[in-house]
């Protein structure tokens, strides 16, 4: 017998469809989330820079048109340290035998770890090049970042991917599977009920970590502190990762790292997250202020 579920919202992927002949355009909810995610974040950052009492000596990092300029190296951090991130962790005997499908983002596969690694090394070359000190300016990112992380998540929740494991609890949903020869939604075929982990991870990585670190950010003097949001993010976000990976399905390909050591890929790429962020927050501190 069943148990009680709550039914999976029939939101379709695409917010809208242009067809134009034989050509089609669909602008997904995912696509969206990165990219009101990444404007957000942007006015975000030029929100703060223009607050230089939040910083150290009472001076912003960068001016308030130069977020602009980074963003537009993020973008191309986010989407290659994404796509190579789960490339080389998530599927590689696939690409290796296949690699042309490297480069067909559009079906899917990205890895967030990956992705914030491409976003660290242009953040590292931007301000290299514009000698703009890089802790302050990555504390600036970090506090951009769990915004996008909650619509990321969200549009997950809407694509129906990246479920929970099966479970009884009575939130727990049914996700419609893919047809084989379409790719659409089966609503005739469901899976077991199963833990909405989207939501866990949009409420504990997106806006719960976003409410704290601004919070600290605005009311607790932490922007005076170089480094020290980023090790809050580093761990807030490898600590909440961590945890919900417990409630998340695991990639099939990669069970048999669970089966030897225990914990998903996801945990172990979590974890360097964790000390690292550590790391950021012993130099945030121990700096004057």
């Amino acid at each position: 017998m069943l148990p009680f579920v709550i039914p999976f919202p029939d939101i379709d992927p695409a917010l809208f469809t242009l067809e134009l002949g034989s050509f089609q355009f669909s602008l997904r909810w995912y696509a969206l989330s990165y990219i009101v995610g990444l404007i957000v974040g942007w006015r975000l950052m030029v929100w703060i820079m223009r607050r230089p009492t939040l910083w150290p000596s009472d001076k912003a990092p960068m001016k308030p048109e130069q977020p602009e300029e980074l963003l537009t190296w993020m973008v191309v951090g986010v989407v290659l340290g994404g796509r190579l991130g789960y490339v080389l962790f998530y599927d590689f005997s696939r690409f290796a035998a296949h690699p042309s499908e490297i480069l067909q983002v559009w079906q899917g596969g990205m890895s967030f770890h990956g992705g914030f690694a491409g976003v660290i090394v242009a953040t590292i070359i931007y301000t290299r090049l514009k000698g703009i000190p890089l802790l302050p300016a990555g504390d600036a990112v970090a506090l951009a970042a769990p915004f996008g992380l909650m619509l990321g998540r969200l549009a997950n929740f809407i694509n129906g991917e990246l479920y929970g494991r099966v479970t009884d609890v009575w939130w727990a949903m049914q996700f419609p599977l893919p047809n084989p020869v379409t790719g659409q939604r089966d609503w005739a075929h469901l899976t077991e009920p199963r833990h909405p982990s989207q939501l866990y991870e949009a409420a504990l990585e997106g806006l719960l970590l976003f409410l704290i670190m601004w919070a600290l950010a605005l009311k607790g003097g932490w922007l005076k502190r170089p480094g020290a949001l980023i090790g809050l993010f580093f761990i807030g976000y490898g600590g909440a990762r961590f945890f919900v990976e417990y409630f998340r399905q695991w990639d099939t390909q990669l069970a048999h790292i669970v089966d030897t050591y225990g914990v998903s890929m996801g945990q172990i790429l979590s974890l360097p997250m964790i000390l690292i962020g550590l790391a950021f927050l012993v130099v945030g501190f121990r700096k004057k202020t």
